[in-house]
């Protein structure tokens, strides 16, 4: 299992550092911020379609929820640890290289403990999910399940099918396609996707325990023990808070696409 973590290393950091060598030379006229951002978005997407590959395989594999394991559990978690250090990486570098385009020179002329700070504080939710994700979870699930749940883990990984879709939709925007039929088909794939695939998924997981032990959904909760329930809580509560803001933002597109429409001016583009 040790040449997964290896091989997460490799790819990620490098098809990362790829990414920005191949931006760089393809849109000359982008900030180095753009070049991040997108690199940043395109790795998130390619390590989200691997963790729900394995998350469909796993969950398709596992017939009895409790007691059928896959060797892709361990195998992706300590090939995804890598990317989520790298993504913190990518998102302290997008932060950093953002405010220095906005014009905040004194500040970020340079790395600092005060970028450092500054990113943390900005983005401290962010920062958050990936760390107890690297240092809970990730050890949680190599160490002390006991072999226990490969089914629930495998649906975890497929909440991860929505993340192609963010990407997507923010590359449209920095392409200065946010105005086209494509970015708001997206959007509305990206709002049923996390519905479905963050949130829905933790219902799922209790309806399909409560099923194959034959306890009613709405007391599965009462049979399982008390970490459990708390750390699908955990997972869940910033998915919910994500989800609102997608919907506030979506909102606030809509309402400036239809004043602009009113307005006359059709071919204004819509920023956010």
């Amino acid at each position: 299992m040790l040449a997964a973590l290896v091989y997460g290393a490799v790819v990620f950091p490098g098809l990362f550092c790829s990414c920005r060598k191949l931006l760089r030379s393809a849109f000359t006229q982008w900030t180095e911020a753009d070049v991040v951002s997108v690199s940043e978005r395109l790795v998130s997407a390619v390590h989200a379609s691997f963790a729900t590959a394995a998350g469909v395989i796993v969950v398709t594999s596992c017939r009895d929820v409790m007691y059928d394991s896959h060797w892709l559990v361990n195998g992706f978690v300590l090939f995804g640890a890598p990317y989520m250090a790298n993504d913190l990486y990518a998102m302290y570098l997008s932060h950093y290289h953002t405010q220095k385009v906005k014009g905040h020179a004194s500040s970020y002329g340079r790395h600092s403990l005060q970028t450092v700070k500054a990113f943390l504080i900005k983005e401290w939710m962010l920062v958050l999910h990936h760390a107890v994700l690297l240092l809970i979870f990730m050890p949680i699930t190599l160490f002390f399940r006991r072999g226990l749940g490969d089914f629930f883990i495998g649906c975890l990984f497929m909440a991860e099918f929505s993340t192609p879709f963010i990407s997507i939709g923010k590359i449209l925007i920095q392409l200065g396609f946010d105005d086209t039929l494509l970015h708001r088909i997206n959007g509305i794939v990206v709002l049923l996707s996390f519905f479905t695939c963050r949130i829905l998924v933790f219902p799922f997981m209790y309806w399909t325990y409560g099923r194959q032990f034959g306890i009613p959904l709405h007391r599965v909760a009462l049979h399982l023990p008390l970490h459990c329930n708390v750390g699908n809580l955990v997972i869940l509560a910033p998915q919910i808070y994500w989800f609102i803001l997608l919907l506030k933002k979506a909102n606030r597109l809509y309402l400036r696409q239809r004043r602009g429409r009113g307005g006359g001016h059709k071919d204004k583009p819509c920023t956010d």
